[in-house]
């Protein structure tokens, strides 16, 4: 026993990646793409200017289990539209929610937008991801598909936006214009979940770029993480009763996926938290002058 110090020192002085394993790595057209395994998870992760970035892990011995917080707060939109029947999940990463989303409403149809042909590639050989009739990808950069889609007189309920590049959400994706070419493929009372950040430079201005397309949205934050999930939707909000009942009503079915829908509504706000008075995002006014530093 006289080793259990000098062992229990060392195993804490070791950073992460040295008791990671990568199984896999690969240069694709738009990013470095790594598939790692370290305490008991298998990671799908975007090397990025900013530092590596987990897209989506698995719990391999509990494969069903979403593991991120925000993975799971995506599953709020279901208080909002608690029956989708057309579903639009815009980027794949390992294919967790879209997978979520076709087992728990088998009789959806789920259309998935990824614009890196690797990353299918990834999901399907490492993340245990498959297509069937109901759940099929599509490999098209995200607006040029929404634009697409608006030609076709295509209609979804159900919308989850979860682009991201590794270092922020592609910047033609948070514009007004963008959020609009959504809203009018979005059916009438159909949702919008959106994944952000609730620490973002950007806060101010991505809440009034969606408050300005779809006025009161649900301010969607959980304590235990930096991400934040708009949840909008075309037409009017369901009040809190309403979204409480619903929480109930999927508690039991939410179980395997480890997700508490019941504490939801809590952090579900519908107040301003933030300066109402900064620019909505727009085709002209780029966010990437933003995350320069170029605030006015």
């Amino acid at each position: 026993m006289r080793w259990l110090p000098v062992i229990l020192a060392l195993w804490f002085a070791f950073p992460a990646q040295l008791l990671a394993r990568d199984i896999h790595r690969e240069k694709s057209l738009y990013r470095n793409i790594v598939v790692r395994e370290e305490f008991g998870r298998r990671c799908l992760v975007f090397s990025a200017k900013r530092g590596d970035r987990n897209q989506t892990c698995m719990d391999l011995k509990h494969p069903q289990r979403l593991v991120f917080p925000y993975v799971r707060m995506t599953l709020g939109g279901l208080l909002v539209n608690p029956a989708p029947k057309k579903i639009l999940v815009i980027g794949l990463g390992g294919g967790s929610i879209p997978v979520t989303l076709a087992e728990l409403f088998p009789e959806a149809t789920v259309d998935v937008v990824e614009i890196d042909e690797a990353v299918l590639r990834v999901a399907r050989k490492y993340f245990d991801f498959a297509e069937t009739d109901r759940l099929k990808v599509v490999i098209s950069d995200g607006r040029v598909f929404v634009k697409r889609s608006i030609l076709k007189g295509a209609r979804y309920d159900f919308i989850v936006l979860d682009a991201f590049t590794g270092d922020y959400i592609p910047e033609h994706m948070m514009t007004r214009e963008f959020l609009e070419e959504l809203k009018s493929i979005l059916d009438n009372g159909g949702v919008l979940v959106a994944n952000t950040f609730s620490s973002s430079v950007l806060y101010d201005h991505e809440s009034e770029t969606y408050k300005a397309v779809y006025g009161p949205f649900l301010n969607f934050k959980l304590p235990i993480t930096g991400n934040r999930v708009v949840i909008a939707r075309n037409g009017e909000m369901p009040d809190d009763a309403t979204i409480k009942a619903r929480a109930r009503q999927f508690a039991s079915l939410l179980e395997p996926y480890d997700v508490d829908i019941m504490k939801f509504p809590r952090y579900m706000s519908r107040g301003e938290d933030w300066d109402y008075h900064k620019r909505p995002l727009t085709d002209q006014y780029s966010p990437a002058n933003l995350l320069r530093g170029d605030l006015y």
